[in-house]
């Protein structure tokens, strides 16, 4: 079994977590591909023995120095891209939460190029990677159910 993320042999388990703050969700640009330059969730690989929540507060820390609380679990995310051949470039599945930001100021680094707090409806005009719009909307859905009076 490949261990390559480039070309693998089996899909690779991830985990993500929009985080929100005062009605805004936190999107980081993507320094690295797939989907270099794009916006998309803090998040990455779940190492064996992690489970997709702690994963996705870890890579949360790691890739922008912020914590979080989660408040639920989104969807899953297929993320799938050929090459020109038609050989499986990439195969992730991304568990995708959302949580409540706790502390930390966002910081860019090598895996987020550019950070934005944004709203419901800052997220038409931003380049996502694929499949975003749907989960964010699901994330905004599952904050406004968590708001406490």
């Amino acid at each position: 079994m490949s261990t390559d993320r480039l070309y693998p042999s089996r899909p690779y388990l991830a985990a993500s977590v929009a985080v929100f703050r005062n009605g805004r969700v936190l999107l980081a640009s993507r320094g690295k591909p797939p989907g270099e330059g794009l916006f998309s969730l803090p998040g990455g690989q779940v190492e064996a023995g992690e489970t997709m929540a702690e994963a996705a507060l870890r890579e949360l820390h790691e890739e922008v120095g912020v914590k979080a609380k989660l408040i639920g679990l989104i969807a899953p995310v297929e993320f799938i891209e050929r090459d020109a051949e038609g050989r499986i470039k990439h195969h992730v599945v991304i568990a995708a939460h959302a949580a409540r930001w706790v502390s930390g100021e966002p910081r860019t680094g090598p895996e987020a190029k550019e950070i934005r707090w944004v709203t419901e409806r800052d997220i038409v005009d931003l380049p996502m990677t694929p499949g975003l719009t749907s989960i964010l909307e699901q994330a905004f859905i599952i904050e406004r159910r968590d708001v406490r009076p």
